[in-house]
């Protein structure tokens, strides 16, 4: 039995701006147990655990059940949650917000998780394909099976509209198909590429100063002015991450009135 650690400075130094994106391994755990038996810690697993304990960490925290007053946690947290209501509501409909929990929780756990890959050196669990296609497709399938719970063989009848001409059906029932098949995808890819793309420029643009703050005091002087659009960057990075969180509960809003209402 060997514990074997990949911990080294290779590791956290990148090279290249998609190298922030792979998932390694950081600890594996070999064991002669039931024949072979292996555990390994990866940079994903890390970090989807450091996201949940900052979300439970930071509502426990915000708790303002035992105070007078709320606090700025508090009040900021009930706004956000505020917001997410509201745009259930408009969504979804005030007779489904049993819904709300499920979209606050996605919500709350993208931001959370994009906010902490900002930091330098962290990993982003919300620009791997794996997470987003797997929340986009699960959710695919939720909203599909609720949809066939409610109408039955109705829910058959969203792939052809009315007062569609016989000749046009086999077409756009197609069309339909292929439209509604393609939400297990668009879903993640949206979340995945925004993100992905964000964080690549971001890479890009600090390797290239780092360079130029480092050739000589003439390029350090001239390299302030790109700086100071790489300072704004960051803060265009910080409203992408409320952005994408919003855009994703909205749109599984979306999907879940589609399959309430069969639209």
């Amino acid at each position: 039995m060997f514990i074997n650690s990949n911990l080294n400075q290779s590791n956290f130094i990148i090279n290249s701006p998609l190298e922030q994106f792979d998932v390694i391994n950081l600890i594996n755990f070999n064991a002669p147990i039931f024949g072979y038996f292996n555990i390994s810690l990866t940079n994903f697993s890390l970090y989807s655990l450091i996201t949940l304990f900052l979300i439970l960490a930071l509502h426990l925290y915000a708790n303002n059940e035992n105070k007078l007053l709320p606090s700025k946690w508090s009040i900021s947290l009930e706004a956000l949650f505020a917001t997410i209501n509201s745009m259930v509501r408009d969504q979804v409909g005030t007779r489904n917000e049993s819904y709300l929990p499920f979209i606050y929780s996605l919500f709350i756990f993208i931001l959370i998780a994009t906010l902490v890959g900002l930091i330098p050196y962290n990993f982003t669990i919300t620009s791997s394909i794996i997470l987003c296609i797997g929340f986009s497709f699960t959710i695919f399938i939720g909203v599909t099976i609720l949809s066939l719970s409610i109408h039955g063989v109705h829910f058959f009848a969203y792939f052809v509209p009315s007062g569609t001409p016989l000749a046009l059906v086999p077409l756009l029932i197609l069309i339909e198909v292929v439209s509604y098949g393609a939400r297990a995808f668009s879903l993640g890819i949206r979340l995945f590429a925004n993100l992905c793309a964000g964080h690549s420029l971001l890479k890009i643009l600090s390797t290239f100063l780092y360079q130029m703050f480092n050739s000589s005091l003439i390029f350090a002087i001239f390299t302030l002015v790109p700086f100071a659009v790489f300072i704004a960057l960051i803060g265009l990075e910080l409203a992408v991450c409320f952005i994408q969180s919003i855009v994703f509960s909205i749109l599984v809003s979306s999907y879940l009135k589609d399959a309430i209402e069969l639209h």
